[in-house]
């Protein structure tokens, strides 16, 4: 008994002991990866490109608030994280911050007053910038972005999570290997495209895994869960490499039109994906989007040639809508029949969808996805596929692509068992082959819904 209450005694006063060094001793800032001269200036144009390319509107913009204001929820398992204020306003931004205080925060998530910040910024990304590209980014806040003047929000998530110095502790375990880009052995297009997958475009945050700790469970290529899928705020972020690629039937130039306009032939960006695309991805050059895309279709070793192609060309465009294949061929011949007979949910698609998506199940190409193999559709868990049923969606309108599309949501018209129906027809014809949806799957996303 006594030898049992003396090494919880020493547990007690270790841990005691671990805190206080987490409290006490000094953070060690991660120096700069590249050498500038003092009087370094970017090229006009680059920090707000590298902006745009870290999508930092999309995070610190609340809605109808003043860009880079901050004060945008973010959800997350501990709770809602607010975005902050990244004008130059001195009292409620950041015009007071040093570049070292501003890179502290993009490479080790330390903020400008010493404190912790919550993983909500991608710094696991961010810290494989190059500091060309982080001091050229801090030049535009700085100088170029309206101050604004706007108290935000504190984030007060609940015990032990309101603690932040176990952040440190949380970072000796998340942020793994050295805060430097370490390019693949390809093309130079390549090396670009993986230079903005992992770093400045953050992918990985809502695309590869988290760990039991809430990490990312792969953040660079050389990590074999790198991008194998994830899901944020609700929305599943489909896996971009191995056998259940979402992109794996897709061609370099169809992603790239995926990345630029949210729509290709395939698919139709929402969600997340949508705002990602509204805010950063529409504004980055067609060599870097083409570039993006040929990292990513080359990540598992394919072949794939270098393009420089025109993405997303405008003009009309002859698209004739496509024949179902040999795999969705006996569902398309039974929505054509139209027969009373039909299962519920055959029935269901084809007086609410089938307009649309057709019997064929392929949907008119950049505008009406396709939900034959379509990753929401097939995804493991149906809770986003139910949510766009009941709500609707809408794809962003681009500066390629200006047209705003949206699908109505069927919340009013359809009930729980309707939905589920409908779902699980959609989830097992074609070919498609994923779980049936229960009516009460579906009450719980509704009842959720009504809560946000």
């Amino acid at each position: 008994m006594k030898k049992a209450l003396s090494i919880l005694i020493a547990l007690v006063i270790l841990g005691a002991l671990a805190a206080l060094a987490l409290i006490t001793i000094p953070l060690k800032p991660t120096p700069a990866n590249e050498a500038l001269a003092a009087d370094w200036k970017a090229e006009p144009g680059r920090g707000e490109y590298v902006m745009r390319a870290g999508d930092c509107m999309a995070c610190h913009t609340a809605k109808d608030g003043a860009p880079m204001s901050g004060g945008r929820g973010i959800e997350s398992p501990m709770g809602t994280i607010w975005s902050s204020n990244i004008t130059p306003d001195k009292e409620t931004g950041i015009g007071t911050w040093t570049l070292d205080q501003f890179r502290a925060a993009m490479v080790d998530g330390i903020g400008g007053h010493g404190q912790q910040l919550y993983p909500a910024m991608p710094y696991e990304n961010y810290r494989f910038m190059k500091e060309s590209d982080i001091r050229a980014l801090y030049d535009y806040l700085q100088t170029e972005v309206q101050p604004v003047k706007n108290e935000v929000q504190a984030t007060s998530l609940s015990f032990p999570f309101n603690m932040r110095f176990g952040i440190r502790a949380w970072n000796w375990l998340a942020l793994s290997g050295d805060a430097d880009f370490k390019p693949m052995a390809g093309e130079d297009q390549q090396i670009r495209g993986q230079y903005l997958v992992e770093g400045a475009g953050h992918c990985a945050a809502c695309h590869s895994p988290r760990t039991s700790y809430m990490a990312q469970n792969g953040t660079r290529l050389s990590d074999s869960s790198f991008l194998t899928g994830g899901e944020i705020d609700g929305w599943s972020a489909p896996a971009m490499r191995g056998k259940n690629s979402a992109i794996r039937n897709w061609t370099a130039q169809e992603l790239a039109a995926y990345l630029a306009a949210g729509r290709n032939s395939h698919a139709i960006a929402n969600g997340e994906m949508a705002l990602v695309v509204e805010h950063s991805l529409q504004y980055m050059t067609d060599a870097d989007l083409n570039a993006m895309a040929v990292f990513l279709k080359s990540m598992d070793g394919e072949a794939v040639q270098a393009t420089s192609a025109q993405i997303a060309a405008p003009g009309p465009r002859s698209m004739p809508a496509l024949a179902a294949d040999e795999a969705g061929q006996a569902t398309a011949k039974m929505l054509k029949s139209a027969s009373p007979d039909m299962p519920l949910g055959a029935r269901l698609y084809l007086d609410n969808c089938a307009a649309c998506h057709f019997v064929t199940g392929k949907g008119s190409p950049e505008i009406f996805p396709e939900l034959q193999g379509n990753a929401m559709v097939l995804g493991e868990d149906a809770r986003p596929l139910v949510s766009v049923i009941l709500n609707g969606t809408s794809s962003p309108a681009t500066s390629r692509r200006p047209m705003h599309l949206v699908m109505q949501g069927y919340n009013d018209r359809l009930d729980d068992e309707e939905i589920a129906a409908l779902a699980s027809f959609v989830r097992s014809g074609w070919g498609n082959t994923a779980d049936k949806v229960s009516a009460s799957q579906v009450a719980k996303v509704r009842t959720s819904a009504a809560h946000h």
